[in-house]
């Protein structure tokens, strides 16, 4: 079998070209198969291109949506217009990051909005039959009010997984079927992150770095060859909590099966063509 690729399940790859402008070509010399996150029809476009490309190898999936942290970047009847046309046109391989962030009092101020927004993109993530990628800080509240929709969806990524090891677990226990994405925070002493990342199921856990907005310690951007150290590091987690001992390269397979599983099938299909 041919080895594993590594798999960045969240990624902004317009943002990491203004820091790497060589981040494509790193991507495709690791072999990092990502779905690329955008939040304006620029970074979609962007991303696209690069999807397209015929040599690009391994596949990047174009995602979108409106960051929570950005509700008012565009208007939402533009926003949530642009969303049911590339859905409705399957140029999506799953609507997202979009979620609650009441980090600060700037983001409280704009939580109706946000309320707003993520059940107008649950909606569309259900009638399209899509993937939905939530951001959520300081907002687990909010997600557990919309268990029975969120049931209902493909697939439910938690970017940055940023809950407890319990909340995940209450997440699957209502049937969501949830997977847990964790980046370079389980590299920087976050414990509840570590713990999290030491004892969910395997079937359930993917990587990500967030690029370039996550920086592992002493560096100023994320990018895609910290995969490898987030890969290592999920690896001794789970082996010291004696969850399974597995090889880093057994744990990649691992994170690029669950990859496969959350993100859709159809459009793998048609980029592999």
């Amino acid at each position: 079998m041919p080895d594993a690729l590594f798999t960045d399940a969240h990624c902004h790859p317009f943002n990491l070209a203004q820091c790497f402008p060589a981040a494509e070509d790193e991507r495709r010399q690791l072999g990092v198969m990502c779905a690329a996150s955008a939040t304006t029809m620029e970074e979609f476009t962007y991303c696209e291109q690069l999807s397209r490309e015929a040599d690009a190898a391994p596949p990047l999936l174009p995602c979108f949506a409106v960051h929570p942290q950005m509700p008012q970047a565009m208007s939402a009847d533009e926003q949530l217009a642009a969303l049911e046309t590339l859905a409705a046109q399957g140029r999506l391989a799953a609507v997202g990051e979009t979620g609650f962030d009441l980090y600060n009092a700037a983001f409280r101020e704009t939580e109706k909005i946000q309320d707003a927004l993520f059940a107008a993109h649950l909606e569309a993530a259900l009638r399209h039959g899509l993937p939905l990628v939530i951001h959520v800080r300081r907002a687990m509240h909010k997600i557990f009010i919309h268990a029975a929709l969120l049931k209902k969806c493909r697939a439910v990524i938690f970017h940055s997984w940023p809950g407890t090891a319990g909340e995940g677990d209450a997440l699957l226990r209502r049937g969501i079927n949830a997977f847990f994405s964790f980046g370079s925070v389980i590299r920087l002493n976050h414990r509840e992150a570590m713990r999290c990342c030491a004892v969910f199921p395997a079937d359930r856990l993917l990587t990500e770095t967030d690029a370039p907005f996550q920086p592992p310690r002493g560096k100023q951007f994320s990018g895609y060859a910290d995969l490898g150290p987030i890969l290592e590091t999920m690896t001794a987690l789970r082996r010291e909590a004696g969850t399974e001992d597995v090889s880093a390269e057994e744990m990649k397979k691992i994170v690029e099966k669950n990859f496969y599983a959350a993100f859709n099938e159809e459009f793998f299909t048609t980029e592999g063509e």
